[in-house]
């Protein structure tokens, strides 16, 4: 039996950060992990999507070279390339996971619980006085008839090669960031969505705003259907609003979320479930039983790599808070969003004020050549911020500056006075806060 101040299985962005700050507190910590260091998000999510974002962007950039003048002539792209720099990126970054681990026991292999408080590797017991679930997820797939037909994300980021036309089913982040991405290496790319609208949990407005222009770039997007079926001919059936439509590609990508990902023996340790299949904790990440704690995608809060490390945070005792975090979506143009939606101050009754700002009459996006983008504010009628969402280039960077606000208490006023470069995209920021303070109260 070896024991521990703090074991940490999964070595994500949640359970990697979790256990260098364990250590640089002084505790003993272990990390059990089974596959590569960094989980998804570095190996098989957040990073190389964005590596692939970035290839997408220099191709699209390259084929509208001509209105910068700027003439290229004979240009082609190697998808093989853009997969090689991927997996570079990917590697490196690996690397770095390594040295901040430095220091921290790492014990390869699958974590199966034994007791509450035990866990045992390639016939090993570890005890520690804290046990941190950090397992992270897996892609989720829908329980229809042919869902075995369909690929998912892990397999999409593999491929060396491009199907000519892809259906994608979902229209989350997941689903929408592979749609732009493929969309811009020239394939035909159709997404079916089951809700109204594009994008679930952002404002409606702004998910609107993205799927028209990504609509105008040649991406066939349908809502509201509601897929039946996938035939191993790849012929996707749904209902759209009643009617029962058929659509056809060369591949069909299912990105209809993910599920958490649970260490063997879990359940027999007597550690509680939610309704939806995640470890259910408290406010302080922590399970059912003392001690155990459960981080990331596998406790279903928020399934941002983020969100896990902040959770992270929190279970190591340490003060952060949790209700204020930014999410994005990396499509051309991207999306991005904090705080309290339109909708959601409807349906709490909560007072407010909309303050927006367009890229069109902002000097910066007109010189980048991208006009297409919305800021949108929304203000108590005290002026405090309530949420933020945007459409257009770098959306995830603007996004933070008021992630700051909302998160310090402070009031709008405190970012409509501060100073802003020119010309900048931040301040269109600036700009809808002012048009939301100028509203009469």
């Amino acid at each position: 039996m070896i024991d521990a101040d703090v074991i940490v299985i999964g070595s994500g962005p949640g359970g990697y950060t979790l256990a260098a700050k364990a250590h640089a507190l002084g505790k003993r910590t272990i990390i059990i992990e089974r596959d590569n260091l960094g989980g998804t998000c570095l190996n098989r999510g957040c990073i190389p999507t964005k590596a692939l974002c970035k290839s997408a962007e220099v191709a699209t950039t390259v084929k509208e070279a001509a209105e910068f003048g700027v003439n290229v002539d004979g240009v082609s792209f190697n998808y093989p390339l853009a997969v090689n720099r991927k997996n570079e990126v990917v590697a490196s970054l690996r690397e770095g996971v390594a040295t901040v681990l430095s220091g921290v026991e790492i014990v390869r292999g699958d974590a199966v619980f034994t007791d509450a408080h035990t866990v045992s590797v390639n016939g090993e017991s570890y005890t520690a006085s804290k046990i941190i679930l950090a397992t992270g997820s897996r892609p989720a797939s829908l329980p229809i008839a042919g869902a075995e037909y369909a690929v998912n994300s892990d397999f999409v980021l593999e491929m060396t090669s491009l199907p000519e036309s892809m259906i994608i089913i979902g229209g989350g982040v997941i689903g929408m960031e592979f749609a732009s991405i493929f969309n811009s290496f020239g394939v035909r790319v159709t997404v079916l969505e089951y809700c109204p609208e594009i994008l679930p949990p952002f404002d409606e407005e702004i998910a609107k705003r993205l799927r028209m222009s990504l609509k105008r770039k040649g991406i066939e997007i349908v809502t509201s259907a509601q897929v039946t079926s996938i035939s191993s001919s790849l012929e996707v059936e749904c209902s759209v609003k009643g009617k029962i439509k058929n659509f056809s590609a060369e591949m069909v990508l299912m990105a209809v979320g993910r599920t958490p990902v649970l260490p063997t023996g879990l359940k027999e340790a007597g550690i509680e479930l939610t309704p939806r299949g995640a470890v259910k904790v408290n406010d302080r990440m922590e399970t059912n039983l003392p001690g155990v704690y459960a981080i990331g995608d596998v406790n279903g809060l928020c399934m941002l790599a983020h969100a896990a490390e902040a959770q992270g945070k929190v279970a190591l005792g340490l003060h952060q808070r949790l209700d204020i975090v930014p999410s994005a979506v990396f499509t051309m143009p991207e999306c991005a969003m904090v705080g309290m939606t339109e909708k959601q101050c409807a349906e709490q009754r909560i007072e407010c004020k909309i303050g927006k700002a367009t890229f069109r009459s902002n000097g910066k996006a007109l010189a980048m050549g991208e006009p297409d983008g919305l800021v949108k504010v929304i203000l108590s009628t005290d002026d405090k911020l309530l949420g933020c969402h945007i459409c257009g280039a770098h959306a995830a960077d603007l996004v933070q500056e008021a992630a700051t606000l909302i998160n310090s208490d402070m009031p709008a006023t405190a970012l409509s006075d501060a100073i802003h470069s020119h010309p900048t995209l931040g301040e269109t920021v600036m700009t809808a806060v002012e048009a939301a303070i100028s509203i009469s109260k």
